[in-house]
């Protein structure tokens, strides 16, 4: 009896064995994968967009602010949000608009004639979802506490893009479109040597991040871009996005996606702040929004609404990512799959 279930134990042993050896193994584990990747996907997104709440909205004060009917203003709109709105007191209105085309603030808060009135002056570039929280919240606490609000909007978002959207489309086409181009490539053209894969990633990004700038722009004139500036990031984005598969399928081999998709699209599309501006995202995802693809939302997003004040900050992180992806490609080479021998009559010989 012993060695009859010693014999069926390793039946079953051997027929596992020989079940993780056909193609119905990896098929087998790619369903489950599949599955966990699509509640993924959907809870990353929904998590982040489905109900966007304010958490830290810096915002500039001038004027008669420290005024009881000022303080009374503000207090109330620190309650009605939650305290999410960070007050900054700047000397002047002057000084409060070089901030926000900086970047720095959301928004302006003019209170004057003695906290009677105060002007909300609105930046829609910065973020269409806050610039709207505010909008609505301000005016309701003014009538409230006996203050007259009026609001504008600096810096509204252009007529082809009513709710800012199309940088976040045109950045997760770049962000997607880059790493399969690196899958692509390494499906169809396996033998590419390392120096060709990198040379031919970057081909398709230049001419990747042309096709998108020149339909968005040329074509559907969605977005007035700045042309050359706007082709560059894309390019950068493509290119970052192919070389991060590419250094990924050099460590991890077959299963390069994995890593891949979970870093740039179930982690870094929804903290991006494309979608949803990074103050009403939840905390950890506004922190992560500044790397990629947020990066390039964010180049692309001051390219576009605030031309003269574009930071470096997103360029290196992009050019950081890039860098790093082709270094450990490069030195860890050999593990990439494909390639071929560049010399092969010297290695006949």
């Amino acid at each position: 009896m012993f060695q009859g279930a010693q014999a069926q134990h390793s039946s079953r042993r051997q027929r596992w064995h020989d079940f993780r050896r056909t193609p119905l193994w990896p098929a087998t584990v790619l369903v489950f994968i599949l599955a966990a990747s699509a509640g993924l996907f959907a809870g990353s997104y929904t998590y982040s967009m489905a109900d966007p709440t304010p958490r830290s909205i810096p915002t500039a004060v001038v004027g008669s602010y420290e005024q009881a009917r000022g303080q009374a203003f503000l207090n109330g709109l620190e309650k009605a949000l939650n305290a999410s709105v960070k007050l900054h007191a700047y000397d002047g209105v002057a000084a409060a608009r070089q901030a926000m085309d900086d970047q720095k603030v959301f928004a302006i808060f003019d209170v004057r004639d003695d906290g009677r009135t105060a002007v909300l002056d609105l930046s829609g570039a910065s973020g269409a979802s806050v610039a709207e929280v505010l909008a609505d919240t301000a005016p309701a606490v003014g009538a409230r506490t006996g203050v007259r609000v009026t609001v504008r909007d600096l810096n509204p978002l252009q007529k082809g893009d009513p709710r800012g959207l199309a940088i976040f489309y045109i950045t997760l086409a770049a962000v997607v479109i880059g790493f399969l181009g690196a899958i692509q490539l390494s499906v169809h053209a396996r033998s590419l040597t390392p120096l060709e894969r990198t040379l031919y990633t970057l081909a398709y990004a230049l001419l990747g991040g042309f096709a998108i700038a020149a339909t968005v722009d040329w074509l559907l004139g969605a977005l007035d871009l700045p042309f050359v500036e706007s082709w560059f990031i894309l390019t950068l984005t493509l290119f970052t996005g192919g070389m991060v598969f590419t250094m990924f399928n050099t460590l991890v081999g077959r299963w390069a996606i994995l890593p891949t998709w979970g870093l740039m699209v179930l982690l870094g599309n929804p903290s991006s702040g494309g979608a949803v501006s990074w103050p009403l995202l939840p905390s950890p995802l506004g922190a992560i929004g500044k790397w990629p693809p947020g990066a390039s939302v964010n180049a692309q997003h001051t390219a576009v609404y605030f031309q003269g004040h574009q930071h470096v900050f997103p360029f290196l992180v992009l050019g950081g990512w890039a860098l790093l992806s082709c270094t450990v490609f490069w030195v860890w080479r050999h593990r990439h799959p494909g390639g071929r021998d560049p010399r092969p009559a010297e290695a006949e010989e």
